[in-house]
């Protein structure tokens, strides 16, 4: 299997783009891990991965989303979103996410990617503004790849994503990165509705036989202000699906990535890890995209590094996340997220300005983590491997963490001081 992919790699991919991802995202993606790490140690904080959300608008509507797409746009300017990489570069970031609404709406999105040849970018998007002339300009810049949303059939695509063609303007954007041989993945927030027609070896098959590189399995989160909880996964449906992964990385010769497991399976959640923050189009500093609340802002007049290094609402939310679940806080106790904003006198950093009573009428929902059930580790030695390197808990979670809060829905305080992790040791 590792000899067909790194055949896959080597033919069906322009080598200067193979170089651009092993030489910026993959080295020094990896010496970035490890400055964060060094930093940790030395009771410092710097992300080491950002997602950026570089403008609010998109031509979708879809169903549980949490971006303000509908209200006049907002983007980061060039100036502000340069500066802010510059300043991750300095402390030794190589990747970023690059977030909407729709990333290619920014009309200045290429003087970005131009600008920074030794960083690399992954743009999550819908794939509709991909032409065949925007995919050769991907090829040029080389420092890109595009993750290309598909969420279900043509016609579940359309309910899904409130439009109709949904599906076939998505797989044309698509197909066109492939033509020009550009590094190409495919995402599905996996849901009710596409769980049984996308989570199968025939989707991936399809992918493989595309050109498609890497996929990620991600799972709907019912969040925002019409959070459509009726599509959210079970519990065993979301074992299912790490079940899935799992085997399809011992037997397909595409990249399956994901950001919620260890390599021995135990779950976790890459903000409170510090592994990675969150920038709005408005410049707001968050958690994570789904929680939308901030005291800090790229505009501040500190250096960025100084900004996230003392930020007392980003160190609690990290503290608060840790002690209280190895899965997604926002999802399983969104009351704990909520007596962190009243704590900080955190801001709601959405345009509607509803995020607080969203979160108050929020239910509990299960996330990635599963106390009573077995851990599924990585099987494949390659994946093992990388994960133990470059992706782990950083140690923030406790070994006895307080699950009988984890587990009372009627409790509104923060952990116990003496139960928080410490972050920086």
């Amino acid at each position: 299997m590792y000899f067909r992919m790194a055949k896959r790699m080597l033919l069906e991919t322009d080598k200067r783009l193979l170089w651009k991802l092993f030489w910026n995202m993959g080295i020094k993606g990896l010496g970035s891990v490890q400055k964060h790490k060094k930093r940790l140690r030395n009771g410092q904080f710097f992300p080491p991965y950002l997602y950026i959300s570089i403008i609010n608008s998109c031509n979708l509507r879809c169903q549980g989303c949490w971006v303000d797409v509908a209200h006049k746009q907002q983007k980061i300017d060039v100036a502000a979103l340069n500066r802010t990489i510059h300043t991750a570069k300095k402390m030794g970031n190589s990747f970023f996410g690059l977030l909407g609404g729709e990333p290619f709406m920014h009309k200045e999105l290429f003087e970005v990617l131009e600008a920074h040849p030794d960083a690399y970018f992954q743009v999550f998007t819908n794939g509709h503004f991909i032409t065949d002339e925007v995919a050769k300009r991907l090829r040029k810049c080389g420092n890109v790849t595009p993750l290309v949303s598909v969420e279900g059939s043509e016609i579940i695509s359309d309910e899904r994503r409130g439009k109709a063609g949904v599906f076939s303007d998505t797989m044309r954007g698509l197909q066109n990165c492939l033509d020009n041989r550009v590094m190409t993945g495919v995402c599905t927030s996996l849901c009710q509705t596409n769980f049984d027609d996308l989570l199968t070896e025939q989707w991936v098959d399809r992918l493989i036989d595309m050109g498609v590189m890497y996929t990620w399995f991600h799972i709907y989160r019912p969040v925002g202000p019409e959070s459509s909880p009726d599509l959210a996964l079970t519990p065993d449906q979301q074992r299912q699906a790490r079940e899935f992964v799992v085997e399809m990385r011992c037997k397909k010769p595409i990249i399956v990535i994901d950001a919620y497991y260890d390599a021995d399976g135990n779950a976790l959640c890459p903000a409170a890890t510090g592994f990675t923050h969150h920038i709005n189009p408005w410049g707001d500093i968050e958690p994570c995209p789904i929680i939308q609340f901030s005291k800090e802002s790229i505009h501040d007049e500190r250096p960025l590094d100084e900004v996230f290094n003392e930020s007392a609402f980003l160190t609690d939310f990290r503290k608060t996340a840790a002690s209280s679940t190895r899965g997604c806080i926002a999802l399983e106790r969104p009351d704990l997220i909520a007596a962190l904003v009243d704590r900080h006198d955190a801001s709601d950093s959405t345009a509607r300005k509803t995020a607080m009573a969203e979160l108050q009428a929020a239910a509990r929902h299960p996330s990635q983590y599963a106390p009573d059930m077995k851990p599924i580790p990585e099987r494949s030695w390659a994946y093992r491997i990388a994960k133990k390197i470059a992706y782990h808990e950083y140690g923030v979670y406790s070994e006895n963490f307080d699950v009988q809060q984890w587990q009372d829905p009627k409790s509104h305080a923060p952990p116990p001081s003496s139960d928080l992790v410490q972050i920086s040791r």
